[in-house]
Parts: C-alpha cells; structure tokens; sequence
C-alpha cells in the first residue's frame, strides 16, 4: 500500500484557523515575519508597504489609526466641557429649537438646574414631537445618559458604541465632575482621519478652549499670532505661522506624545499627534523661574 502524500504547509497569508484566538495585528504581525517588534516599526512597515505600492495610501492611513488608536483614551479625543453645547430641561421650546438650529447637532446632554447635573440626552428629532404635542413632557423625550472615565479606552469604548447601539457618551473626570463628550464619530476620525458634513465651519473655532482645571487646549493648526492674543505672549511668527510648526521647530522635530516645550512662560504639552502633526496641545503658565530653565 503506497504511502499518503505528506500534508502540504499552510501558506502564511491563509485563513487562520478557527480556534486561533490571536488578534488581528498579531497574526498581521506573524504574516510579516521575520517583521515588526513594536507598533513603531509595524507602522514603518506599512510604509513601506505603501512605497513598494502592496497598499493604497488611504489603507495606510486606516491601518495606523486602528494601530494608534489602541494607545488613547476618550480623555485624549473628547470635547472639552466648555465647548459642549448643553440644553436646559427648564429652557422655553423656542429658545431650545433656536440651540438646535445654530448647533446642527443631533443630540444633546440635558440638564437640569446646573450643567454638571445631566438627566438625559435629547435627539434633535425626538424635539419635533413637541411641536405637534405641546402637552408632552419634555422628559419623557429624554434617553439615558452613558457616561466613561477620561481613562476609558478608545478600542474598549468603540465595542461599547457598537454593542449598545449608542453614539454618544459624557466623559468625567476622577472626581464625578464633566470633563467633555465624545461621539462615535470622534473615535471614527482616529481611523479614517476627520469626517466633515455639511454643517462644519472652518471658521467657527479658533482653536483655543479653556478647560475645566483652568489649563488650556490648543490646536496645533492654530496660527502663532492667535496663541500671542490669547495669552497675551510674543512669540516669533516671522518663519512658522502655526504653534505646532514652532513647537516642531524648537524640538528639532515632530514630538511626541507627552512632551513638552516651554515658550516664554507658557508649557506647550503635546496632548495627540496624528499624520506626522500635532493635534492637540495642553498648554498651561508656568513659573517664570522654570521658562528660563528651559
């Protein structure tokens, strides 16, 4: 009786097997091999990826979100509390169909008696219902609040989006207070990079918001001579016309995240990077003693 013919090896880029309980970038990772140790070089390969033309560039850019992704949190994306746009469960209904209409949002955080005291979220469309049925309670129009930690994961609180159907959540801090909001939406932009509509405006932020512990978020895109108005400084904006192409500059290159560089009295601490630029700064006064230092 003639032998069987031996078992043929499994091709390295096959479908994994069904008990195989490896993540997707570790089996990506295996398929690379011998590749990547860390998410640095993971993303270097893919880069080169993209040069040799394996990938597109827009699947570059999809596949390192994913990856950067895993290192945020709904602190690092969120609306900050005094950008959020609140309505009052005690407000008249025009004054909260006037909110709607300058907004363009489609949901909002409900309070009731203070802004840190929210009982609900309204749908923009669930307030038309009123116009047909002035005697209906507005709080019968409420759906529940989800809130998450600053601390929360932005992997774990997309599953926790998908799974619960729901696309909004308040963000507080590690004392019960409000620290902001995040939408499905904000945790989408990490991947596919930002998703503008109809109703976004260029021109309607400057860039600079004031955060609750008295700290302030600012832009990287927000232009030198706007950082200089604001808190009243004179920085150089002869060669860069961006606070992030200065940061860039002073640091001799991109920073990363959790540095800092200190300009004139002001600490500029890089809060996001994404695409090679800083998204975000967490900017705060320092002692002038410690800006000399620098």
């Amino acid at each position: 009786m003639s032998e069987p013919p031996p078992s043929r090896p499994r091709h390295a880029g096959a479908a994994h097997a069904p008990g195989d309980k490896r993540s997707f970038f570790e089996r990506l990772i295996e398929f690379l091999s011998p590749g990547p140790d860390t998410k640095d070089q993971l993303i270097e390969t893919l880069a080169s990826a993209e040069h040799r033309e394996l990938i597109a560039p827009e699947s570059r850019i999809m596949l390192e979100g994913v990856i950067r992704m895993a290192d945020l949190t709904a602190g690092d994306v969120m609306v900050a509390a005094p950008r959020m746009d609140f309505l009052d469960i005690d407000a008249p209904y025009e004054d909260l169909l006037n909110t709607v209409i300058e907004t363009s949002h489609s949901r909002f955080p409900v309070y009731a008696g203070q802004r840190d005291n929210v009982i609900g979220i309204l749908m923009a469309k669930d307030l038309l219902k009123l116009q047909r049925a002035p005697e209906l309670n507005l709080r019968t129009l409420l759906r529940p609040a989800v809130f998450v930690p600053e601390s929360k994961n932005l992997n774990e609180l997309l599953r926790d989006f998908r799974s619960n159907r729901n696309h909004l959540a308040i963000v507080v801090d590690e004392f019960g207070n409000i620290a902001g909001l995040i939408t499905i939406e904000d945790v989408l932009e990490e991947i596919v990079g930002e998703i503008e509509d109809e109703f976004d405006d260029d021109d309607a932020e400057s860039g600079i918001y004031t955060l609750a512990d008295g700290t302030h978020r600012v832009a990287g895109d927000t232009l030198i001579t706007a950082v200089n108005q604001a808190f009243a400084v004179t920085l150089p904006d002869d060669e860069f016309d961006t606070i992030g192409g200065l940061v860039a500059h002073e640091l001799g290159r991109v920073p990363r995240r959790g540095e800092s560089v200190v300009l004139e009295d002001l600490s500029f601490q890089v809060m996001l990077t994404r695409g090679g630029a800083v998204r975000w700064f967490k900017v705060m006064r320092v002692a002038p003693d410690a800006a000399t230092a620098a």
